[in-house]
């Protein structure tokens, strides 16, 4: 497989099945430093927590996340505030985990 971050976002439309574990094991090795869990519903998804050294530098971290989704159209969940930023990412569409969130995952890797 290249390199995950050399990769483009793909759309979901929900008509494939989520990953399952096995391959969220394999995809998971492609990435550094996050993490799988899953929601009330059983759905998987990737978290990861990153830190500042201040409220700045969380922010201007969260911006360029921000062109990153846009630019893929994926979009995850960001909570973020004084030094950390958490970033949450699944896809929607089939409650879970797909290629796209990793290589997601691996662009915001670029940025940190």
């Amino acid at each position: 497989m290249s390199d995950l971050s050399n990769k483009k976002c793909i759309p979901c439309e929900g008509n494939i099945p989520p990953f399952d574990k096995t391959e969220i094991h394999k995809y998971l090795k492609k990435v550094d430093g996050w993490d799988v869990k899953s929601d009330q519903d059983k759905s998987f998804f990737l978290i990861k927590e990153f830190t500042f050294k201040n409220f700045k530098e969380s922010q201007n971290f969260i911006n360029k996340v921000g062109d990153v989704a846009e630019k893929e159209n994926h979009h995850p969940d960001i909570s973020f505030g004084w030094g950390y930023c958490k970033i949450k990412i699944f896809t929607h569409a089939i409650k879970g985990l797909a290629e796209s969130d990793f290589i997601l995952a691996a662009k915001i890797d670029k940025i940190s």
